[in-house]
């Protein structure tokens, strides 16, 4: 079975005051691109980078980021 991270994050981000890709960037310590790739699930992050962006809504990560089967 291969799974696949997936993410809620622009999900959440429009839920959180219309937070912006840049905004919540610049509150955990990377690019916009970055928070970009991840979104487009481009890009998986760190276990750190997800705890901090969890933190930063005060979500667990299971809540933010999970896995799926992919389809093949």
């Amino acid at each position: 079975m291969n799974m696949q991270l997936k993410n809620n994050l622009r999900e959440l981000r429009f839920t959180k005051e219309r937070t912006s890709q840049e905004m919540l960037a610049y509150s955990v310590g990377v690019s916009r691109q970055t928070i970009n790739a991840i979104e487009n699930g481009k890009f998986n992050p760190s276990v750190k980078l997800a705890l901090k962006i969890a933190k930063f809504f005060n979500k667990q990560v299971e809540e933010i980021f999970y896995l799926e089967e992919e389809k093949k």
